[in-house]
């Protein structure tokens, strides 16, 4: 079931919320240098960078009167390993 679409008040998010997110994924990932940016705008995602560069978004969403946040990974193809070689039979 495809998450609920949120309203401008769900997305908006305080900066007291974005450092308590950010506080919970440099804990929980093990990386003190995830940072989240507010949004631009109400009802705009997050962005979330790692060492400056660009990691994902971050979507804030009330359903039935809980909270929760929504972590979207990006991977680009081009920047991925290349394959391991794989061996000959």
């Amino acid at each position: 079931m495809p998450p609920a679409k949120p309203t401008a008040a769900a997305a908006r998010m305080s900066d007291t919320e974005i450092a308590r997110v950010q506080a919970y994924l440099r804990k929980t990932l093990g990386n003190p240098k995830i940072m989240i940016e507010a949004p631009a705008k109400p009802g705009q995602s997050a962005e979330v960078t790692l060492d400056g560069e660009f990691f994902g978004t971050l979507n804030r969403d009330i359903d039935e009167g809980e909270v929760s946040y929504a972590l979207h990974v990006v991977i680009l193809e081009e920047d991925l390993p290349e394959p391991p070689a794989l061996p000959r039979r």
